[in-house]
């Protein structure tokens, strides 16, 4: 089986039983999010007529390149959210663009026979780092391309990879990668130029590395055998690892704010996977959504005061969508409500 489908299998269960079949085989960190493909192809990304209009709209590309956040659906000053999506009637997931105040998405690939999931933005929002996959979730690997989509390049020796976060500095590109039945933490050149390099060396998964501010640190989610999984913190100059959260828990998808805090995806107490925020230290450790549903996914707010996520999910007939909210756990707002899954958002730097 292939790994990046194993893990979506084998992690599915945040609050309600995900399922068997389909609805499983779709499961990816917490709760189904739509691992379906047709047969893999290697084309080009291909974007359509509409979504270059709108995106042109949007200033996803100019106003990219002058260094100035975009204007993004006439919210002055705001940097656009980029996500993963699929609906019932799609054979595929494509990327779309959204504002922060929410409204009209803007779809960024339309490739009928393979899908582009976990997009990651450079931190000068001109370019998107995501997975590429196909037939049966085969992961094709991490690819980039402009905020257009066009340009688009393979990033060598990724196949199989999942989960790429771009360092603060724009060079390097950090990613899960398969080695044997587990995943393992890698880094490489943005550009291609840089060979990979392995920081960890486990018998468990590693999954979602993301950059300290400084590009000192990583820190990603560890899932072992038993079912557990915990923050961990690796320093780059050293490889030195100290966990974050505790042995006996359930934490995802860790993403690290401008202000050095970790927002991530914990299933609690309550059987629901709700947002948790903590210090990279392990202090300070406290919970921001509590809702009777499953918070995933986060992504800090350029600013650091709100976080956009992915809630819903259960299974095909219960669409994700995304929310955002304030970092204090206010004002949740939900963004989109198309009925389809939403999933996996970054919030532009």
């Amino acid at each position: 089986m292939d790994a990046l489908v194993h893990r979506r299998q084998r992690t599915a269960g945040a609050g309600r039983t995900a399922g068997t079949g389909r609805s499983a085989a779709r499961a990816r960190d917490i709760g189904p999010t739509g691992a379906r493909g047709t047969a893999p192809a290697p084309g080009r990304v291909v974007v359509t007529a509409a979504a270059i209009a709108v995106a042109a709209s949007l200033t996803l590309g100019a106003a990219a390149d002058a260094g100035a956040a975009p204007a993004v659906a006439g919210v002055t000053g705001e940097r656009p959210i980029v996500f993963a999506r699929y609906t019932g009637a799609a054979p595929t997931e494509d990327l779309y663009a959204l504002s922060p105040g929410g409204g009209a998405a803007v779809q960024l690939t339309h490739t009928p026979t393979v899908s582009e999931v976990m997009p990651s933005w450079s931190p000068d929002g001109k370019r998107l780092a995501f997975v590429r996959y196909g037939s049966g979730g085969a992961v094709d690997g991490i690819w980039t391309m402009n905020t257009a989509g066009g340009d688009l390049k393979a990033l060598p020796g990724t196949k199989g990879a999942s989960d790429p976060a771009w360092s603060p500095d724009g060079k390097r590109i950090a990613y899960a990668q398969p080695v044997g039945t587990q995943r393992e933490i890698y880094v490489a050149g943005a550009d291609g130029s840089a060979p990979a390099t392995r920081l960890t060396h486990t018998a468990a998964d590693d999954l979602h590395p993301t950059w300290s501010p400084d590009g000192k640190y990583l820190a990603f989610n560890r899932a072992d055998t038993a079912g557990h999984s915990r923050l961990m913190k690796l320093r780059l100059s050293t490889l030195a690892q100290t966990a974050v959260t505790g042995p006996g828990s359930h934490d995802w998808t860790p993403d690290w704010s401008h202000g050095d805090r970790l927002a991530f995806s914990r299933v609690d107490s309550s059987g629901f996977a709700h947002l948790y925020v903590v210090r990279p230290d392990g202090t300070g450790l406290h919970r921001i959504t509590a809702a009777r549903a499953n918070d995933k996914n986060p992504s800090w707010s350029p600013a650091g005061n709100s976080l956009v996520f992915t809630r819903g999910g259960a299974d095909d007939a219960d669409p994700e969508h995304l929310y955002r909210v304030r970092a204090d756990g206010t004002a949740p707002t939900q963004l989109t409500k198309t009925d389809s899954h939403d999933l996996e958002a970054d919030w532009r730097p």
